[in-house]
């Protein structure tokens, strides 16, 4: 095939989860539906806790910018894939493309960083809850959050750049919903070895570690839970890190299956499939993950509900 640098002319083709005309209709009222109950429903948790002074603590600090990053992630893949089912167009510009890329990397890093965070606010509440209030003040969570900002784009600009130097062949075709990193690079028709190399580092230094140091953490949350000799006081210990689990499982566990499933398997479309999870499914479920299983949170929310009235 021939092959070219796109940077000047050329787009791509999303060829988006499927090409059965009789299922776009479905796709879209999915997706859109999808999108609406993440936009509103981590909306909702940041006006809850911004509300409520009782959460202005460390780890609904954390949550809440969970909460925007999640809104963000999303913002980034789905508008476009609505876009393209209602225009009947599967086009997206070389630089779209690469900006796309660029968002996901950030706001995927972003929510990687915080997950970490909230690991180590729950590691410190549990295991030295004596200087809790001092380990954990404000400067530092602040500082915390804008190092892995920092980091994030870095990342993703390094990555991007890189992308920049590749030649592609014409008419590229990628098998997903919106322009992934490791699609781009099974496209290119210039040698990726240094992207590939790079991709791994990073995946290890950015993946890996933080997900060894979460796997810590909880070691020794679980060491101490256990030495509480009440019943009543294991289980509360266990119910503040149970939902923190749950989202970590689903954010880690599908963002590695998607890169081992595209590297074991030549079916691009079902990584495009357990892509959906990490990027539409897990922000959408992590305010009902965060809420439903957290009084605090449902006080919160029911005392902001009861407001609503008098402020007519």
């Amino acid at each position: 095939m021939k092959s070219g640098n796109l940077s000047n002319t050329a787009e791509f083709l999303l060829l988006g989860l499927s090409e059965d005309p009789e299922l776009q209709l479905l796709l879209f009222c999915l997706f859109l539906f999808m999108y609406l109950v993440t936009v509103l429903g981590n909306l909702l948790i940041i006006l809850v806790i911004i509300y409520d002074s009782h959460l202005h603590t460390p780890m609904y600090f954390f949550l809440s910018h969970l909460s925007f990053v999640d809104i963000c992630f999303s913002s980034t893949t789905i508008p476009k894939m609505l876009v393209n089912i209602q225009t009947q167009s599967k086009a997206i510009s070389y630089a779209g493309c690469l900006t796309q890329i660029c968002f996901v990397l950030t706001f995927a890093g972003l929510e990687n960083g915080i997950l970490i965070m909230m690991a180590y606010d729950r590691f410190v509440a549990i295991c030295h809850p004596l200087r809790y209030n001092v380990i954990m003040n404000p400067r530092l969570c602040g500082l915390l959050v804008l190092l892995s900002f920092l980091v994030s784009v870095l990342d993703a600009l390094l990555h991007t750049l890189m992308a920049l130097r590749l030649s592609f062949c014409t008419d590229p075709k990628i098998p997903h919903f919106f322009c992934e990193l490791a699609h781009i690079l099974k496209l290119a028709c210039s040698d990726i070895f240094i992207n590939n190399i790079f991709v791994y580092v990073v995946t290890s230094l950015l993946g890996v570690v933080p997900l060894s140091g979460i796997i810590f953490s909880y070691t020794q949350i679980v060491s101490s839970i256990l030495k509480i000799p009440s019943a009543g006081g294991k289980y509360k210990a266990f119910s503040t890190c149970g939902s923190h689990l749950i989202v970590v499982s689903l954010f880690y566990g599908t963002g590695f299956g998607v890169y081992l499933s595209s590297a074991a398997t030549h079916s691009s479309r079902k990584s495009a499939i357990v892509s959906v999870i990490y990027t539409v499914v897990t922000p959408m479920m992590n305010p009902f993950i965060y809420s439903l299983r957290n009084k605090d949170m449902i006080g919160a929310l029911r005392k902001l509900i009861s407001r609503i009235p008098s402020l007519h």
